[in-house]
């Protein structure tokens, strides 16, 4: 299949399609747990690698500053409508190249720089661009930041507190690292009483949103969005919705959100993800897609039971979505690091991560952030997830004692004697051994 073997490139590029391979043998033989990554449909290729990529088109469908847009047009609007049917929303914006853009675009549309917004705490599980310090939404915004509870929930009262305190222009619900339900309608309420906007970013959880799977922030937000490479399974990109309940609080709303995207941030769209988005909201109204997102929840909650039956503590003792933290200061501070470059040599990808009330820094924490969007795409499931926490416990087992220093200086080298031992490491090999096998139960693209 030509996005295998990659035929023509190899005939201009050859020194890139090797390096091209080598990502696809890793991808094929490997498991991947990062839960913000998928894989497409390879329809999806179809669209992403076509003509519309020669294609400049500035503006919106039948307002175009470029002639030759007649069929672009046709693409975009297509989109847009899926998105409406989908969700049930009044006006979809589907040009935003990502998702902090996106978000960008959303305080663009409803404030002003230096306005009051808020925001879940990234070390709790939120994300950058909703006020954290060292993000432009943090820098060019005034940011308050709620946190969640000991028990790994989002604390409701806090954040009424601080809405009350504050009177943000703006607040956040939504996260990349939240391992429970986001509730919408307690937040509805609370921006109900403080005359903010509410805007949820959901971009992980999209497709469990419409397989049913987690609750619809539709009837209780004024914007949504969303990436639609995670749990919606299509190519990189983003949407922004404006519901009913925004348009009744501000009819201009969906046209701040147009001008905001272009031409206040961007320049042209991508056309050839317009068409691959276009192509997944297609796949993702089939009654497969919803087993599908049934299914990354099951495997989730299989995967989580198996690994605190083997020991391991999970923030918030488990997960209601497709993610879960695993909280290693039961074997020390700042872990994260040795066990996500151990099991990555084993084959497992996933990411390292603060946890809540972490003791470490963001850029050493002391979780690791798992998911199930990848390996359901497989096909496996929750047998496969009692495996798959064997193979992970393993590995984390052979590296808990590794120390990080709190002497930056020192942190070098400790690193770099721990990845010396654990290229030689005997279990490590097995369980990169044991993951080929079950990978290849599992091709990801048959050829």
């Amino acid at each position: 299949m030509w996005y295998l073997e990659l035929e023509n490139l190899a005939k201009v590029d050859p020194e890139l399609v090797e390096m091209m391979k080598k990502e696809i043998d890793r991808q094929e033989y490997s498991l991947e747990l990062i839960p913000s990554e998928n894989f497409v449909n390879p329809a999806l290729f179809e669209a992403m690698g076509s003509v519309l990529t020669n294609k400049y088109s500035e503006g919106y469908p039948r307002k175009r500053y470029y002639g030759g847009n007649q069929f672009v047009d046709m693409i975009e609007q297509l989109a847009i409508d899926r998105v409406k049917k989908i969700f049930g929303v009044p006006y979809a914006n589907v040009q935003g190249y990502s998702g902090s853009p996106a978000n960008f675009a959303v305080y663009m549309a409803t404030c002003k720089p230096g306005d009051l917004i808020m925001g879940h705490a990234l070390p709790d599980g939120g994300h950058l661009t909703h006020g954290w310090k060292t993000s432009f939404s943090g820098i060019f915004y005034n940011s308050v930041q709620y946190h969640v509870k000991q028990d790994g929930y989002i604390d409701i009262e806090e954040v009424r507190r601080l809405a009350l305190e504050n009177k943000p222009k703006l607040i956040w619900v939504g996260g990349s690292a939240y391992v429970r339900q986001f509730p919408f309608e307690e937040f509805s309420k609370i921006a109900d009483e403080v005359g903010a906007y509410l805007a949820a970013d959901v971009a992980h959880v999209t497709g469990l949103i419409i397989a049913g799977e987690h609750s619809n922030p539709v009837p209780y937000v004024d914007i949504i969005m969303t990436t639609t490479h995670k749990t919606l399974r299509g190519p990189r990109g983003a949407i922004i919705m404006v519901t009913e309940r925004g348009l009744k609080k501000d009819p201009l709303l969906g046209e701040k959100i147009d001008k905001a995207v272009f031409p206040g941030l961007q320049g042209g769209p991508h056309d050839h993800t317009t068409a691959a988005i276009a192509a997944a909201l297609n796949l993702a109204m089939k009654d497969d897609f919803k087993e599908y997102g049934r299914q990354i929840v099951k495997n989730a909650k299989a995967l989580a039971d198996s690994l605190m039956k083997r020991g391991m503590k999970l923030v918030s003792d488990g997960t209601e979505v497709h993610l879960m933290l695993i909280d290693l200061t039961p074997f020390g501070k700042g872990k994260g690091i040795f066990v996500q470059e151990a099991l990555d040599l084993a084959g497992i990808t996933l990411n390292k991560n603060t946890i809540p009330a972490d003791p470490s820094s963001p850029f050493y924490p002391s979780g690791v952030r798992l998911g199930t969007p990848a390996v359901t795409s497989r096909g496996m499931r929750e047998e496969e997830m009692d495996i798959i926490a064997g193979m992970i416990v393993r590995v984390i087992d052979e590296v808990k004692n590794y120390e990080m220093p709190d002497e930056k200086e020192k942190r070098a080298e400790v690193l770099k004697k721990f990845r010396e031992d654990i290229e030689k490491n005997e279990v490590i090999k097995e369980v990169k051994q044991d993951v080929v096998e079950l990978c290849k139960r599992f091709p990801l693209y048959k050829k």
